[in-house]
């Protein structure tokens, strides 16, 4: 059974539950004071303590989409996407299709449709699962000669990219969006920033490692250009992410504003951590760690032709005053605009993030072309 399945956490609280019966069973049979029934009772404790963590460690991670699977959780995950044969292949190839699930009909030019596909870079060789969303309008025959803006969506670290439409439903809020007029039909690619897993690469260009901003900046757009009827222009292209996603999101729209007309960074941090999950991503470039420093970037070099979102909330999460201090800064700036989503309360977590998506997907709309 997977990690994410229902039926592992349905056996976990099968277990605990067991566990628990068991304990208050044997409980009288083991109150004598000698050392087979203390090993008992400290036994029985332990194994239902264990089943209770486990409980809610699979329900946590259901909830949040930290690991996809068990070698994701324990570090041994070392499959980096499609295998890449030699025959003229191109960049994005199909693995399956689904429908939008809650939207009502089953064929694409009335529900649209979830494409997942493996990406692989032209330049960096990286290889990487997503998933692309397809709107309806791109299967009816009135859009079959139009192109169509393109979202980039990134998961935080390490994230699934499955929960992006499972759990965040960004296909389902785009389809209500459009319905009600709030924005145009878009097509989504959505995928992990963690493209060399486990690492956790923040989206740099990592010296003789993964060359993680060059594939999002060149690879990925070239690759869907090419397999879809997306847009050529680069006013056509907005990304968005959250957590380490959000401050990808944030960064690559900023380096690359030729590529990405808009970022958008929900609950975002705004430089990249050195740590365990990263590893030395710098190897002593000192350019290189500055321009991975948002706030080292708008005081140094020219103010980027963007446009910038970001999130916080003044109750729960840990980077409201940097998100204050960095809307700020970029203020001060010419050319770069700003704006914002600032809750009153929210977390750091999907519950938030899903209060923040629809107007965020609205503002990214309003700031993209589809040709």
């Amino acid at each position: 059974m997977g990690l994410t399945s229902d039926k592992i956490l349905a056996s976990a609280i099968l277990v605990a539950a067991l566990l628990f019966v068991g304990t208050v069973w044997l409980w009288p049979r083991l109150g004598h004071r000698n050392w087979r029934a203390v090993s008992g009772r400290v036994g029985l404790l332990l194994a239902t303590q264990l089943a209770l963590f486990a409980c809610v460690g699979i329900a946590v991670n259901q909830a949040f989409g930290f690991y996809a699977s068990w070698a994701d959780l324990f570090g041994t995950e070392t499959d980096q996407g499609v295998v890449v044969d030699h025959t003229g292949a191109g960049p994005v190839q199909l693995m399956s299709t689904s429908q939008v699930h809650g939207m009502g009909g089953s064929l694409p030019r009335t529900a649209g449709q979830i494409q997942q596909v493996g990406i692989v870079g032209r330049t960096t060789r990286i290889a990487t699962p997503a998933y692309v969303y397809l709107p309806p309008e791109y299967f009816q025959p009135q859009y079959r000669t139009r192109t169509f803006p393109v979202v980039v969506v990134l998961s935080g670290y390490p994230g699934t990219a499955r929960a992006l439409v499972d759990k965040l439903h960004y296909p389902r809020t785009e389809q209500h969006l459009v319905r009600e007029g709030k924005m145009r039909p878009t097509i989504l690619v959505m995928l992990r920033p963690t493209v060399a897993p486990p690492r956790d690469t923040e989206c740099v260009d990592v010296p003789r490692g993964p060359q993680t901003e060059t594939f999002f900046a060149e690879d990925l757009p070239d690759a869907v250009r090419a397999h879809y009827r997306a847009a050529g222009s680069p006013g056509g292209w907005g990304i968005v992410g959250d957590s380490t996603g959000g401050y990808c999101a944030l960064k690559l729209a900023m380096h690359h504003p030729g590529v990405y007309a808009a970022g958008a960074g929900l609950s975002p941090s705004y430089k990249a951590p050195i740590d365990a999950t990263t590893g030395d991503l710098f190897q002593g470039d000192r350019d290189l760690r500055n321009r991975a420093d948002l706030w080292w970037f708008l005081a140094h070099r020219p103010a980027p032709d963007t446009s910038l979102l970001v999130t916080s909330s003044k109750v729960g999460e840990t980077n409201y005053r940097a998100t204050l201090k960095f809307i700020k800064s970029v203020q001060a700036t010419n050319m770069t605009r700003i704006s914002s989503i600032i809750l009153d309360s929210g977390g750091h977590n999907f519950n938030t993030w899903r209060r923040e998506i629809p107007a965020t997907l609205q503002w990214l709309s309003g700031r993209l072309s589809d040709h």
